[in-house]
């Protein structure tokens, strides 16, 4: 009789996808290395929120420290997955360790950590959580940009807004329009769409731009 290993190797996402939903059924403990493994691994996007699904019905006393030592993994799919899978667990005791990975040399595991740390953050650290996550205004591409102003709004107007003020005394156009546009989808929580898509249009001009005076 084919294994959960067995029925995780196979190619096809939707046999992988029926193995892990049978195995957070049962919610057996004995599965935990396998579904761990597969985190690390997995191409497919809804197997591994079913992964993440499987070991949130684990005990927590169990999984968490095994998430924990995932962060500290090569691979970066295997960090991001388990930042995911801590934030539904939510587990305020491992917040230093998610906060550790805020700077990780992977952009996505890094934007994975600011949505855990936003979400893990005790009451006492988020104010000093805003200001760490602020350093990273005006950086990057409007996924990533867009992706940090919903994690600093997350953490609440009266914890944000200071943060805010203060950066827009720092130099540079890029960060006081990423100031900008976070207070506006603190204020307006509708705005994530619109706000993508206006910078988007600004970046597909300032490309005509640049190869009309190249």
């Amino acid at each position: 009789m084919p294994t959960l290993t067995d029925h995780l190797a196979d190619p096809r996402s939707s046999v992988r996808l029926r193995a892990v939903m049978a195995a957070g059924t049962t919610a057996d403990p004995a599965d935990l290395d396998v579904l761990l493994e597969q985190c690390a691994t997995d191409p497919d996007l809804q197997v591994r929120e079913a992964l993440t699904w499987s070991l949130v019905r684990l005990p927590a006393e169990l999984v968490v420290p095994r998430l924990v030592a995932e962060l500290d993994r090569p691979e970066a799919q295997a960090r991001s997955q388990a930042l995911h899978t801590l934030s539904k667990i939510r587990d305020g005791s491992v917040f230093d360790e998610v906060a550790e990975r805020i700077g990780d040399t992977d952009p996505g595991v890094r934007r994975t950590a600011w949505r855990a740390a936003v979400v893990l953050a005790p009451d006492a650290e988020r104010p000093a959580l805003a200001r760490r996550l602020a350093l990273e205004l005006g950086e990057g591409d409007r996924d990533r940009r867009l992706a940090l102003s919903r994690a600093l709004v997350s953490l609440g107007e009266d914890v944000v807004a200071p943060v805010l003020a203060g950066a827009t005394a720092r130099r540079g156009d890029a960060v006081r329009a990423h100031v900008a546009e976070t207070e506006r989808l603190l204020h307006d929580p509708d705005a994530a769409s619109s706000l993508a898509l206006e910078r988007a249009r600004r970046e597909m001009a300032l490309g005509r731009s640049k190869r009309a005076s190249g």
